[in-house]
């Protein structure tokens, strides 16, 4: 915008327009850089917004996966884990002397 407002007062220097006339070019040029500014930035704003909202979905999908995945792993642990507690516990009292 700051470019924008230097060249446009260069080229009103040079082509010799008068003050007021110059001045009114200068503030129609920066209010129209201005405006085109906040138009793109807005649409950048929705388009991240948008790419934002897709990432979250896909995360939320890939982090429940992992933790279905993860839950049957940690469910079969489990089930082994029982399966020798079950062993360990059922030798130990065999070996433990009937009174």
């Amino acid at each position: 915008m700051l470019v924008a407002g230097a060249i446009t007062s260069i080229i009103t220097y040079l082509k010799n327009y008068e003050l007021m006339p110059m001045l009114w070019t200068l503030l129609g040029v920066l209010v129209g850089f201005y405006v085109l500014g906040v138009i793109i930035e807005k649409v950048l704003d929705l388009f991240d917004a948008q790419i934002e909202e897709r990432e979250k979905a896909e995360g939320a999908v890939i982090e429940k996966d992992v933790a279905v995945e993860e839950g049957t792993a940690e469910g079969q642990e489990t089930e082994e884990q029982e399966v020798q507690a079950e062993k360990q516990d059922g030798s130990e009292a065999a070996e433990e002397p009937a009174e």
